[in-house]
């Protein structure tokens, strides 16, 4: 039996973490040890208190449908905490709108501004990049172009790898600033020139910054919108920002963030979501308000980051080529050889440690994978337990013809 199916499916490539199962199916972790994951970021911290108190306060609040826009006091909440993080000013009910996570996010945007009915609709984002980026364009019926990070420059993506005529024909420019996996955070002069090419060739900058709030140096990363009004884009024409409670907050299962920016561009997204049946839960609105609204649990957990990598990093620095990124939860470390995908099984097989080889999570381009010799450390868990797996990466490398 057949049935009708959307064509585009069969242009998705499998999840980095289904392809390294599928590397990992024949493998017989060392049972002399007890499973440690460094693999999936998923923040491990513990949820503060205040949102667990604010989603028992709003259980009444279930018996009515909720606004796609959400409510005003949680755009309000949101807008809050743009002005003390950014020292920018938007306003509430057009230039907010709460999402269900910045994944679900990233995916509709692409469905929302894409016309794949114009010839050579393209898609452009960095490269190691998040999978959604991909997937998001494909089903959208955008071709995809990428741009390459350089390890020369701290990881900054490469962007003039892409050719003017492939600018001419982008119509999404995906970027996202701390980077995932290399922590990298733009500058001011790389967002003045995609913001210039933007202007230029029409497209609009998707900017991804759900690892904004866990940075290692004294100034917090430039965000995208504050980099547009810095250099006189009050409008923040053709841009719109993506932030996330998940990483900041502990909470990836609440999944709430939002989307905030260029207000024309908001109200097509909205009318998108509205269909979609993309309105946010009261539940969850309710706890997001809380979240926002508090800095304290924040700062804490940053601390409990730095902490960390202050610990980890140098131990892997001994056999790794490694260094503390600028931003973000990850570890973005060469291994010895350049075989990203055996050094993960081996971990694995000896050390029952898993990590994720990084050339799962980029595509062959400009003539090789970017990702390729690398893995990406996810530092989620408890300080004892990263500094576990360290002195395992340790021992492992050591141990390594």
């Amino acid at each position: 039996m057949t049935f009708p199916a959307n064509p585009r499916l069969d242009r998705l490539q499998p999840y980095p973490f289904e392809r390294l199962r599928e590397l990992t199916a024949g493998i017989t972790p060392n049972p002399g040890f007890a499973p440690i994951s460094l693999g999936i970021g998923e923040p491990r911290h513990a949820a503060p208190a205040l949102i667990a108190e604010a989603i028992n306060g709003a259980m009444k609040s279930l018996s009515a449908y909720p606004a796609t826009a959400g409510t005003p006091k949680l755009r309000e909440a949101i807008a809050g905490w743009i002005s003390r993080r950014y020292g920018l000013t938007l306003d509430p009910a057009t230039q907010v709108l709460p999402v269900n996570g910045s994944r679900e996010a990233l995916f509709a945007i692409a469905q929302t501004v894409v016309d794949s009915t114009r010839p050579g609709a393209t898609v452009v984002c960095p490269n190691p990049f998040y999978q959604i980026y991909e997937g998001a364009a494909l089903l959208a019926g955008a071709d995809v172009a990428f741009a390459n990070s350089d390890p020369a420059r701290n990881f900054a993506v490469d962007w003039r790898q892409i050719p003017d005529a492939t600018w001419a024909r982008t119509q999404l420019l995906y970027v996202c600033s701390p980077g995932n996996p290399s922590g990298a955070v733009m500058p001011l002069p790389e967002w003045q020139a995609l913001f210039e090419l933007s202007d230029r060739h029409g497209f609009v900058i998707a900017s991804d910054e759900c690892y904004s709030e866990i940075y290692f140096r004294d100034e917090a990363p430039l965000g995208g919108l504050e980099a547009a009004a810095r250099l006189g884009r009050s409008d923040f024409r053709n841009l719109i920002a993506f932030t996330s409670l998940s990483k900041r907050s502990n909470v990836p299962g609440l999944r709430s963030g939002f989307v905030a920016g260029d207000a024309a561009l908001l109200k097509k997204f909205l009318l998108y979501r509205t269909y979609h049946g993309s309105a946010m839960s009261p539940i969850v609105q309710a706890a997001s308000i809380a979240a926002w609204g508090d800095e304290a649990h924040v700062v804490e957990n940053r601390a409990r980051y730095r902490r960390k990598f202050a610990d980890v990093t140098p131990l892997l620095a001994e056999v790794l080529d490694v260094a503390l990124p600028d931003a973000g939860f990850y570890l973005w470390a060469a291994v010895p050889g350049g075989n990203d995908i055996a050094f993960a099984q081996g971990l694995l097989a000896q050390y029952n440690l898993a990590v994720l080889p990084g050339s799962l999570l980029a595509r062959e381009a400009h003539g090789h994978n970017p990702g390729a010799g690398r893995i990406r450390l996810a530092l989620v868990a408890d300080e004892a337990e990263c500094l576990e797996a360290a002195r395992r990466i340790v021992s492992f490398t050591k141990s390594r013809p």
